[in-house]
């Protein structure tokens, strides 16, 4: 692999890193926002953030953990990884609630925790 995909690909765990970040902050902020405060329902409970979200955690993830699975050949991350992702996605689908929130934390966690091992192996 050349040393621009490689870069690239680090960059992106970072990014990965970075989002599963965001994604948690959200979620924290939102419970407390919504449920304490009783503000920001509309914006931070709206549907298409969390579709988005998981949009952009399966493409950085598939592309970063899978790639970096086959080049350094430990799976352990690509199995933490996508193990963050299916939670993620059925947070989705269950809608707003204590589910949604459970799994996204879980989700997001194994994610971030599948980038971070993954750029371990990969130095």
């Amino acid at each position: 692999m050349s040393d621009a995909l490689l870069a690239l690909r680090a960059r992106l765990d970072r990014i990965g890193v970075l989002l599963s970040g965001l994604c948690l902050i959200h979620c924290v902020a939102g419970l407390f926002l919504v449920g304490m405060l009783g503000v920001g329902g509309g914006v931070l409970l709206n549907p298409d953030i969390h579709r988005w979200g998981l949009a952009f955690a399966l493409v950085i993830g598939a592309a970063t953990i899978g790639i970096g699975a086959l080049r350094h050949g430990r799976f352990l991350p690509l199995a933490i990884g996508g193990t963050g992702l299916a939670l993620m996605g059925a947070a989705v689908a269950v809608g707003h609630g204590d589910a949604e929130v459970a799994l996204t934390v879980g989700g997001v966690i194994l994610v971030a925790t599948a980038h971070f091992i993954n750029m371990r192996h990969s130095h």
